[in-house]
């Protein structure tokens, strides 16, 4: 087949075409690199700022368009596939979707039916970003989400895109609740796909301090958790400062990012989510512990009854701190969860096992989908 897959989050497009096309089909991937990651695409759509950047962006974005048709199958990342405004997306999705065979959608992240999951009162998760049980979580940055996708263009654009494609498929547990209440029929849970490593992982020998790392967005630290893990990671180190120590990363690209995993023993993930993200499973398929989410949610819809590789976390200081305190005043299961990691990553998330899914999906998928059309 011929497949077109449009935005990037986290590797998660880049990876699925790398899968695609071990197994013989033609794929090509348009993205921006996901801002700063700057991960690998074919084409390249970066707006820079200002409004000349904006003008230029959208005039470079119809500029491609003839390169994107007759595609058997194309995805977006996201309803917010490109970097305009909802107003300016809704006519270039209505091009794709005239001039290509199949239209999917991404529920890879924050859209306007998370939102409303993940704020829902009575609360659908235990917790999530949005909620501690039925205690919002109150901060500059959910409300802006909120604001962002709620009664607003991106919003309609959303329903608009939901309704109107073939298929819906999310990447987490998280998010196929989100849209499992509305498109059930055209929805599925498909994992994200990782590159596992070839070579046996460099077990943690007890003989060193336990290297701990943590990634930090500056932007999302509070949205993430990132200040609540590194607060109780910060303290386990005063504690027991010649038994670990802190690797961290501010704001690097993806391929300095990968390198600073590597020296690490433990990967503190984000600690609101239920299942892992691309950033856990890259530190588990190169044979390191992911603090996280990892509830047993993730691992049912997986189908997964023996692994349990990560130490999950609740949204909490003192659960982390405790947590990892544990792992560190029990070194000798460290070597054994290593080896658990690269397993879990073997059996469930290698790009070709990922993409054979995705084909069997977009494969059964009707395309007698009610097809979009202005009012």
């Amino acid at each position: 087949m011929k497949i077109l897959l449009i935005g990037e989050y986290s590797n998660v497009h880049w990876m699925l075409a790398e899968g695609l096309r071990s197994l013989g089909h033609r794929v090509c991937v348009v993205s921006n690199g996901d801002f700063w990651k700057n991960y690998k695409r074919d084409i390249s759509l970066v707006r820079s700022e200002g409004k000349l950047g904006g003008i230029r962006y959208l005039l470079e974005t119809y500029a491609t368009l003839p390169f994107l048709r007759g595609y058997d199958v194309v995805q977006i990342i996201n309803p917010m596939f490109l970097e305009v405004k909802a107003e300016r997306i809704q006519p270039i999705y209505r091009y794709l979707r005239k001039n290509n065979r199949k239209m999917f959608l991404g529920a890879y992240g924050i859209d306007a039916y998370w939102v409303e999951c993940a704020g829902a009162m009575p609360p659908v998760f235990r917790y999530s970003d949005f909620n501690i049980g039925n205690n919002p979580i109150i901060n500059d940055y959910i409300n802006e989400q909120k604001a962002d996708w709620q009664g607003t263009p991106k919003a309609r654009l959303n329903h608009i895109i939901a309704d109107d494609c073939d298929g819906i498929i999310a990447g987490m547990y998280e998010y196929h609740t989100a849209y499992a209440g509305k498109h059930g029929d055209k929805l599925t849970y498909i994992p994200f796909p990782i590159d596992a490593i070839t070579s046996a992982p460099q077990k943690y020998d007890g003989n060193r301090k336990v290297r701990f790392f943590i990634g930090i967005q500056k932007s999302r630290s509070i949205y993430k958790g990132t200040d609540i893990m590194l607060r109780a990671l910060e303290r386990l180190h005063a504690q027991y400062p010649e038994e670990c120590e802190i690797l961290r990363a501010e704001n690097v690209p993806f391929a300095q990012y990968a390198r600073m995993v590597d020296d690490c023993d433990i990967l503190l993930d984000q600690i609101y989510g239920y299942s892992p993200g691309m950033n856990a499973l890259l530190a588990m398929a190169k044979g390191k512990i992911v603090v996280g989410g990892a509830e047993e949610e993730c691992y049912e819809i997986l189908g997964e009854k023996e692994l349990r590789p990560m130490i999950n976390v609740l949204p909490d200081e003192e659960d982390v701190y405790n947590k990892l305190e544990d792992i560190l005043l029990h070194k000798e299961r460290i070597a054994q969860m290593q080896l658990d990691s690269v397993e879990y990553i073997h059996r469930h998330h290698t790009p070709k096992k990922v993409a054979q899914k995705y084909l069997d999906f977009w494969a059964i998928q009707a395309t007698a989908h009610t097809r979009y059309s202005e009012q």
